[in-house]
């Protein structure tokens, strides 16, 4: 009898352990719960498509499913509603769907990697102008000036606090804000209300900043992959005499190699063709997918439509190692005479040298009134009258360009997409 008492009770508290390691192993994948979001803004822009085959195919995919996918690239988070480079920012992105994301890389005073769009955006990015160490900005908030009599303005209000400016430490206390500033501004708080009105401060009450590691962290819990931009330093190299571009190049890929994630996974990126160059010949497994950003529009003598222009030419990029190129979304495309957007001589050259095309950056303009000044769209701004022209744009893109991945400031419009369409 004491025999089968003793079973029953060993196997009733087998049961009951059993139980609480079946809660905990839910309640672990609710916390790593990846399941892709879009929300309505994705219906919304397709819905409002002109009619046609390709609104047709769209709406038809309407029930999902969804699923993440490396041809949405957040970039820095999800930037039109969150704060840029924050953790709230990428969870965001992560949840609708991008398969990779950003982190903009450069140093703090100490030579310790963050995540800032530019190493002097502090002032516009972060709530720094409203602490105490505003005090150790490069230049300190300036008031606006009015002309007394017309009441005219007549100079910006303007600061600059950089990333070199701080210490890692301090650079952990501070918020992250929508990107933005008031040039009329008088006061710090006028100064810090600048975001735009087709943006919002709706998800701004908290923005964690993180450093370069703590992102490398983040996306591995987030399961996706990673493409890193090295910034271009504001501050002069070699930073304080002796720390110069190449220890900065290769101290962002050693926090990968530190953080064991394969270089299949990374996608160092910089407009600095030399940087691309550099992890080819000192870490090519990180460097041969390495994406240059070409930014050579605002070159003297650059012409995208002239390729006599372009040096080097994409053919020498290829042979030199260079696999994958980013320009802007315009430089890909052009307009015929029947209003009809079709691949550049740009892109038609990177594709017939073997180069692959990322490009940006989606949902980073403002299109309600169409495409009018909007630099994004500078080459086909005659053909989108509203936003969800964009989506037309899109599909240029990924079908007749032959993109492989766009960033977007909400990723959720390009899943939608791509899910769609099979990319």
């Amino acid at each position: 009898m004491n025999f089968y008492k003793s079973l029953t009770v060993s196997i009733m508290v087998l049961l009951f352990s059993v139980g609480i390691l079946a809660s905990f192993t839910t309640l672990a994948t609710q916390e790593k719960d990846t399941s892709v979001q879009l929300g309505p803004r994705p219906f919304y822009l397709i819905n409002g498509m002109d009619e046609g085959k390709l609104k047709t195919d769209l709406q038809a995919c309407k029930k999902g499913p969804f699923h993440k996918t490396n041809f949405s690239i957040s970039h820095r988070g999800a930037a039109l509603q969150f704060p840029e480079h924050t953790v709230e920012s990428y969870k965001a992105a992560a949840r609708m769907g991008a398969g990779i994301i950003e982190c903009d890389v450069t140093f703090t005073k100490d030579r310790k990697l963050v995540c800032r769009h530019s190493q002097c955006d502090l002032h516009t990015t972060t709530n720094i102008l409203s602490t105490d160490l505003a005090s150790k900005c490069s230049e300190p908030f300036t008031s606006a000036e009015f002309d007394p009599v017309t009441g005219e303005l007549v100079k910006h209000a303007s600061a600059k606090c950089c990333t070199s400016d701080i210490t890692l430490e301090e650079f952990k206390t501070l918020k992250g804000k929508m990107d933005g500033a008031n040039p009329r501004a008088t006061t710090v708080e006028e100064y810090m209300q600048g975001t735009a009105k087709w943006r919002t401060d709706l998800y701004s009450a908290r923005g964690t900043l993180v450093t370069h590691k703590e992102s490398i962290e983040l996306f591995k819990e987030l399961e996706v992959k990673m493409t890193p931009e090295l910034k271009s330093p504001s501050a002069g190299m070699p930073f304080q005499g002796n720390y110069t571009q190449e220890d900065y190049a290769q101290q962002m890929i050693d926090d990968y190699k530190e953080a064991d994630v394969a270089p299949k996974d990374v996608y160092p990126q910089s407009f600095n063709l030399d940087d691309v160059l550099y992890w080819l010949e000192e870490d090519p497994h990180f460097g041969k997918q390495a994406v240059f950003l070409d930014g050579r529009y605002g070159d003297s003598g650059f012409d995208h439509t002239k390729p006599s222009t372009w040096s080097p030419d994409m053919k020498e990029m290829f042979d030199n190692g260079v696999r994958i190129i980013a320009p802007p979304m315009w430089m890909l495309m052009k307009v015929d005479n029947s209003g009809n957007i079709f691949p550049s001589v740009y892109a038609q050259h990177a594709k017939a040298s073997g180069l692959e095309i990322i490009t940006w950056t989606f949902e980073r303009s403002d299109l309600r009134g169409g495409g009018e000044g909007q630099w994004y769209y500078q080459t086909v701004d005659n053909v989108i009258d509203n936003e969800s022209d964009k989506m037309n744009v899109l599909d240029v893109l990924a079908e007749d360009v032959g993109i492989i991945g766009i960033f977007s400031d909400w990723p959720a419009s390009v899943t939608y997409y791509a899910n769609c369409k099979n990319h």
